[in-house]
This record gives structure tokens, sequence and C-alpha cells, in this order.
């Protein structure tokens, strides 16, 4: 009586192992199915392909600076809207940084804010965002819906949203350009067939 016992105990044993290598399996699987979620888009005004609201305000690291509109230089613009008291937000920033020195051909790098104009000041000398224009407007942030931070706009070269999504990694500001250069294939294919 024993005897059976142990050899079910161990038929059951083995059952439950093939199973759970079977299941850790199908796991894998629909892991690689899975693709990455990109940056979430929860702007319940902004929509992909509007025109994006026109703003041209001075910046705080000199001069003026627009954003939305036709772009003179030809060039995308990635408008970065964050806090200075945002942890994450100064986390990507040498990031963006990074990126926006490497997209430079087509890509313009726009920081935009609200507060106090100190702290924003502080930021600035802190990562070295001497470079690119810092916009502090809190009529922007509203505009454009923002209500979660950091969030990223691609605004096109023809003036429109390209992409738009909150962003808390490298991995959403690279599904912003991938959102981008789908919808210029797009709108290149659709130049084809007219012409």
């Amino acid at each position: 009586m024993i005897e059976i016992m142990v050899v079910l105990s161990w038929i059951a044993i083995l059952t439950l192992g093939v199973m759970l290598y079977a299941l850790s399996r199908q796991i894998g699987v629909l892991h690689e199915r899975i693709k990455p979620v990109g940056a979430l888009s929860i702007g319940k005004a902004l929509q992909v392909g509007e025109s994006a609201p026109f703003f041209r305000e001075s910046s705080l690291t000199g001069g003026m600076a627009s954003i939305g509109g036709e772009s003179v230089d030809g060039r995308a613009t990635l408008v970065f809207f964050m806090s200075s008291t945002c942890p994450v937000c100064k986390i990507l920033l040498p990031v963006l940084k990074k990126m926006g020195e490497q997209e430079s051909e087509w890509l313009r790098l726009v920081f935009s804010s609200d507060g106090h104009e100190v702290e924003h000041r502080e930021v600035i000398a802190a990562h070295d965002l001497h470079d690119y224009p810092y916009l502090l407007s809190a009529e922007i942030g509203m505009t454009y819906q923002i209500s979660k931070l950091p969030y990223g706009v691609l605004i096109a070269a023809d003036g429109h949203v390209a992409a738009h999504g909150l962003i808390n990694n490298r991995e959403h500001i690279e599904s912003l350009f991938e959102a981008y250069n789908a919808s210029q294939k797009e709108v290149a294919h659709a130049e084809q067939v007219a012409g």
C-alpha cells in the first residue's frame, strides 16, 4: 500500500513538473509576441495629425522661442514638459540632451514648464541646458492639456502633432520618434499617390 502511494506521489510530481515546464515555455512565447509599450498618450485635446497650438515666448536661456506652426529650419520639435521638482524629469535630462545632439539634423529640443523662475534657472544651471529653449508658461501646459509629467509632444516641421505621450524612460522617447517616422512615411506615401 505504501509503495503504491509513493509511486502515485512520484507520478503527480513528474506531471506537475511537465506542466510547469509547458507553462514556462508558454509565458516565454507570450513575452516574444508582446511588443514594448511606447509612451502613454493621455492628452484629450491633443490629437495626432492636428495643428499644434502656436506659442512664441521668451526663453529663460535667452531670446525668443516658438513651438507649433511651421518650422523655419525644417526640423521637428520635441517639447518636453517637466517640473523643477520632478525627479524622473531630472533623470531624463541627460538622455534628452544626448538624443537631441544625436538627432539634431531633424530634431529641435524645447523644454517647457511653469512655476518659479528661480527654481528653473537652477535646473538650467545644474543640467547645462543653456543651449536649449526653456519656456516658462502655465498657458502652454494648459493649452496642450498636460496633466502628468514628464510629457513629450513631438511636432512635425509642418506644425502638426506627430506624436505625444507620457515619458518615463529612453524607450518612451524612442517610441515618439518611431511614431514620428511612421507618420512621415504616411505623408510621403500620400504625396506620392497624389502626385
